[in-house]
């Protein structure tokens, strides 16, 4: 198996650049450096959850490249050293790591920054036009911009606390993007604020992920015509993206999990007639959550009747909540992630067509499937009770919701202020 760290994600350029609905790297050495590890790693897995997280992040190159070095080093370590899957590292794993980042051993250490990658002269497919650099390493001792050797020296890497601030910031980050995408159960890095060896100010939880008014109706707009002009492909689209909106969800609470498989008899209706949506969340706690009237007429009756079933669910009823097109049961949180980026890649064609600002449009290039819930229960919070959303959100304490979702969009900040006089308040 491999040994020897090599890169796995390209420049901020190339990155932005990528088709996200495929699945994995489309640089042929970087699947093949994966495939070498062995399955219970789930190498490809962590893969898609790193590139997933800087996906997100990928509105500035200067915190991309922050972000990537990072990350990147988390995964290497995590299949070279620690030889575990990323999200079933615990806080001992977390403090391993940074020790490990404190003074990482020789061959992980370069005299100066290098390229990534190589042009692969004797390429024929485009997936092998690169290789990687033998001369990167995941830690330098020197940057470009300083003056180095070409040969390592007598230095050795030793990383400054803040640096170690730096990187218990960015993977803490890192893991509460995974909790909110369903992929890791736990923040092994925030377990370690009680140790006080690391910096404990609190994160900011990234309720910034979230689309405007403006770009979440051109999303809804996109996928009704979509389903409109494709339905035998895309009311199953559209009926999954009105279902994480309407209801908060994660994806994995369409994909289900290895106890639950979500059925529309998931769906039920108590006494008074409201609709309660049952789900089995993060640490198999169930959970109810409560659905909107509009929700139920408009999308969730529209896609029984496409189903040629009754509009309404049924007690008991054990109806896949979704199918696959060829109507095997289920599908897997990478094809609703492919989905969901087809329907954004649309959305931006569709508001570049009709010569939106690019400002408009800026943020929605780096959107992923959980910004559906956090664009949701930001536009929800003015109009609903904190512990109301608490419940629905599943979050634990309330004071996340509070902190998270109950403060203004920027856009509505900003026109709040903006004819407020210095004097005359008449």
């Amino acid at each position: 198996m491999a040994r020897a760290p090599k890169p796995l994600f390209e420049t901020y350029d190339n990155f932005i650049e990528q088709d996200f609905s495929l699945h994995g790297s489309q640089l042929a050495c970087v699947g093949s450096f994966l495939d070498e590890f062995e399955a219970s790693l789930e190498a490809d897995r962590g893969y898609a959850a790193v590139r997933s997280f800087l996906r997100a992040f990928s509105d500035n190159a200067q915190t991309f490249n922050s972000y990537r070095s990072h990350t990147e080093r988390l995964l290497l370590w995590a299949l070279l050293v620690q030889a575990k899957p990323l999200n079933q590292l615990k806080r001992q794993d977390a403090q391993d790591y940074l020790d490990f980042c404190r003074n990482p051993p020789a061959d992980w250490v370069g005299p100066v920054t290098r390229s990534r990658f190589l042009n692969n002269l004797e390429a024929i497919d485009s997936r092998e036009a690169y290789i990687p650099n033998p001369k990167w390493h995941p830690f330098n001792i020197k940057s470009r911009k300083e003056t180095a050797t070409e040969t390592p020296n007598t230095q050795e890497y030793h990383a400054a606390n803040g640096t170690l601030n730096q990187v218990y910031t960015v993977c803490s980050r890192f893991y509460e993007f995974l909790i909110e995408d369903g992929f890791a159960q736990t923040n092994p890095f925030r377990l370690l604020k009680k140790g006080n060896r690391f910096s404990t100010q609190e994160l900011e939880v990234s309720s910034s992920r979230a689309l405007t008014p403006l770009q979440w109706d051109f999303v809804l707009d996109t996928v009704e015509e979509m389903a409109n002009v494709e339905p035998e492909r895309h009311e199953r689209t559209l009926f999954i993206v009105a279902t994480l909106f309407a209801m908060y969800l994660r994806v994995s609470d369409l994909a289900g999990r290895k106890n639950w498989k979500p059925s529309m008899g998931d769906f039920r209706l108590d006494d008074e007639g409201n609709w309660w949506y049952h789900a089995i969340g993060k640490g198999n706690k169930s959970a109810k959550i409560a659905v909107r009237d509009i929700y139920v007429e408009r999308y969730l009756k529209r896609y029984r009747r496409f189903l040629g079933l009754p509009e309404l669910p049924h007690p008991g009823e054990s109806t896949p909540l979704i199918k696959t097109l060829n109507g095997r049961a289920g599908l897997s949180d990478r094809q609703i992630r492919a989905l969901l980026q087809a329907v954004f890649d649309k959305t931006l064609e569709k508001m570049r067509n009709e010569g939106r600002a690019n400002h408009e449009m800026e943020s929605l290039r780096c959107a992923s499937a959980h910004w559906l819930r956090h664009t949701s229960a930001t536009f929800d919070a003015p109009l609903r009770n904190p512990k109301d959303l608490q419940e629905d959100l599943r979050h634990s304490n309330l004071s996340t919701t509070q902190n998270t979702y109950y403060h203004s969009h920027d856009q509505e900040r900003a026109h709040s202020v903006k004819r407020i006089g210095m004097r005359d308040r008449g």
